[in-house]
This record gives structure tokens, C-alpha cells and sequence, in this order.
């Protein structure tokens, strides 16, 4: 059986921001327990194989043939409902261009991808299909190690991920996804909040665990720091 999940959480953004400031503290209870509200069970298709609960994986999440996006977190599977905004894809349009001509200029081996591109994360090494229990669609990915790039997308943890929000992604982005590239290594990951022209960026650090994050607002420049040299200019970012 397969959950539809949705969020009837929505975080008022104007509250997220100070100029230069973090958005979030990084001790464990600040980060509420998120149960999923489960508003339809239903049965798959003939064509998923299954009738009854379960964790899914890679493996079938191949084997779905609709024309729906779906995510699998952790076995979870979590529907993609809508296209992105304009506004969405604008902010991703700018930012996989900045970066693409960046890593053009100076001949890099960094590759950038947008939406929809298959991350995959494996657990303890295990990379046959029926063993990965997370793979994920970022709006923005950059991924520097070859290695890690095959003809279904990317097998491991890219450099850098942007999630751009929507009211339906706003909590997973800051708490599922948060948690999942964290664990798997993702060394800078940001989240873009549209409608209040802003942005923060997390850091991976040496222990592993991301820095509470610095957050920019309307104006300036936002350093891109697996690349030395690249800024994100927030104000032609969110220009109408």
C-alpha cells in the first residue's frame, strides 16, 4: 500500500529571518517530532507489487509507471504533488545557470542537475537497487566526484543541494531532507524561501553535523563555498 502524504503544516517565513543571523539551533529538541499525516490509504497498481505496508525501495520505485513524482525517504514514499511555481523555477533556472557557467569557465568537473534527477542514498555500502531505501529528487544538485554518476543520476551524496521551498516542502525540507543530507555528507546544502526573498546555507562540519546555519535576505552577495570565487547576487536572484 502506498501512503500520500501531506503536510498541513505551514511555517510563517517572515519569522525565519534576521539579516546575517541563524535560523535554527542546532540542539535535538529544537527540532519537533513530525509525524506524517496519512489522509489516504489506497492500493497500488497491479504493476507495484505490493498490498500491504511496507518500507519501499529503489528497486520499486523503478517499477512505477504513472506519471507521478514520488520521493522515498527512509521507505517512505512521499508524492510530489504540483509542478513547481514560475517564481520556483525561476530561482532554480538563475541559480543552475550561475553555477553551470561558473564550472564552464574554469573547465571544472563539478556537474549541476535540476529537478527531476534521481539522488540515490545508499546505507552501509549496500548499492544493489533492492537495498536503498532513499532516493530523493533536490531541486538543484552539484556533484564533483564522478564516481558517483550513472545513466540513473547520482549514487551518494552530491556537494551541494538547493531545495527551494513551497508551503507543501517547507517542513521536509527542514526536517527529513535536513536530517538525510546531513547523515549522508552532502557538504553545503541550502534552502531558498521565496516569498520572503531569502536563503540559508548550512555547512557541513568536522564532526559531520551541519553549523546552525547563516541566513541572507534581499540584497548582497551569497558565497557559494564548494567553489571558491562564485556569489549568488540576491538581488537578481529575486527580481521580478
Amino acid at each position: 500500500m502506498i501512503l500520500h502524504i501531506t503536510q498541513n503544516y505551514f511555517v510563517p517565513l517572515q519569522k525565519l529571518f534576521t539579516n546575517k543571523k541563524t535560523i535554527m539551533e542546532k540542539e535535538p529538541q529544537k527540532y519537533p517530532v513530525y509525524e506524517p499525516e496519512v489522509f489516504e490509504v489506497c492500493e497500488p497498481p497491479m504493476e507495484y507489487g505490493y498490498a500491504s505496508p511496507r518500507l519501499y525501495t529503489y528497486a520499486d520505485y523503478l517499477t512505477w509507471t504513472d506519471d507521478k513524482r514520488r520521493e522515498i525517504i527512509n521507505g517512505v514514499v512521499y508524492d510530489l504533488f504540483s509542478a513547481p511555481s514560475r517564481w520556483h523555477a525561476k530561482i532554480s533556472t538563475d541559480i543552475v545557470s550561475a553555477v553551470h557557467w561558473f564550472i564552464k569557465k574554469r573547465k571544472g568537473k563539478c556537474k549541476v542537475y535540476h529537478a527531476p534527477f534521481d539522488v540515490r542514498f545508499p546505507k552501509k555500502g549496500e548499492v544493489a537497487d533492492n537495498k536503498i531505501y532513499t532516493v530523493v529528487q533536490p531541486d538543484i544538485c552539484v556533484v564533483c566526484d564522478p564516481a558517483k554518476l550513472d545513466e540513473a543520476g547520482c549514487i551518494g551524496a552530491p556537494d551541494l543541494i538547493v531545495e527551494v521551498q513551497s508551503p507543501s516542502t517547507a517542513k521536509r525540507d527542514l526536517q527529513e531532507k535536513f536530517q538525510l543530507y546531513e547523515e549522508s555528507g552532502v557538504r553545503e546544502y541550502w534552502v531558498v524561501y521565496p516569498r520572503v526573498k531569502g536563503l540559508t546555507v548550512f555547512l557541513l562540519q568536522d564532526d559531520g553535523k551541519y553549523d546552525a546555519g547563516t541566513t541572507y535576505e534581499f540584497t548582497g552577495k551569497v558565497p557559494v563555498s564548494i567553489f571558491k570565487g562564485l556569489e549568488i547576487d540576491l538581488e537578481e536572484l529575486f527580481e521580478e
